[in-house]
């Protein structure tokens, strides 16, 4: 990747115009891999280097990836006169860049969710044909017994449709985690009740490949980093190695 003057990286992510991040450089607002610049007309490697605006992740050129810790309350949408979505979540500047959620929690579910710009590699992630697993960690209402376990990882009937086989691993008689490769609406809160019993808590910890970080905060989110962007790298445009465009 060929390096970059840092005003124009400033300036093509939409934050500021050069002139307007020149004057930001010189209250010590633009930083280079932690380290204050007034020099933007050196350049960085976009991909390689950490360069801030005002406390913000500049952008490279090319499509976001981010994992956001979805709190309740929030709509994975991009626009609801309802409630709030998680796109609000993000700073305003970010707001602007285009970004959607791959995939839905719904308003009660908490956990990953990644927002990204790339709209081919979304698609084929949620296609059926990929297999992507997604996983949750879970709280029912009711113990669940040994047979209503093989029922629910064989596929039940939620109302005309029979979902795919899926993975349950308990950790109580109440409480443990399910795989699977679909994302119907509702879907894991439906197979509980076809079995006579209830979600009480449903958490995504873990999506095509990747585990939500356990150190983020709900409601808080951060770029894909490296080893994370090349476990979703066969979602690609031509499977190539991803490149984030946050640094």
């Amino acid at each position: 990747m060929a390096t970059m003057r840092i005003d124009k990286m400033i300036a093509q992510a939409g934050l500021a115009s050069r002139s307007e991040a020149t004057k930001a450089a010189r209250r010590g607002g633009v930083t280079v891999n932690g380290e204050p610049t007034k020099d933007l007309a050196r350049h960085v490697d976009p991909f390689s280097d950490r360069v801030t605006f005002n406390g913000e992740p500049v952008p490279a050129p090319g499509h976001l990836y981010l994992m956001l810790n979805k709190p309740e309350g929030y709509v994975c949408s991009t626009d609801d006169p309802s409630s709030p979505t998680v796109l609000s979540l993000l700073p305003e500047e970010w707001q602007s860049r285009g970004l959607f959620p791959c995939g839905r929690l719904d308003k009660y579910t908490l956990g990953f969710v990644l927002l990204t710009t790339d709209g081919g590699a979304a698609h084929r992630m949620l296609s059926p044909k990929r297999h992507v697993d997604k996983v949750y960690r879970f709280t029912l209402e009711k113990p669940l017994d040994p047979e209503a376990k093989e029922k629910w990882e064989q596929g039940v009937d939620i109302g005309g449709y029979v979902t795919a086989p899926c993975r349950l691993a308990m950790t109580s008689e109440r409480e443990g985690e399910i795989t699977l490769t679909e994302g119907k609406y509702h879907e894991i809160r439906r197979m509980a009740e076809a079995l006579d019993n209830k979600i009480l808590f449903l958490e995504r910890i873990a999506f095509a490949g990747i585990a939500l970080d356990k150190t983020l905060p709900r409601g808080a989110w951060r770029p894909l980093t490296p080893d994370e962007l090349s476990r979703i790298a066969p979602y690609l445009e031509d499977g190539s190695s991803a490149k984030n465009g946050t640094n």
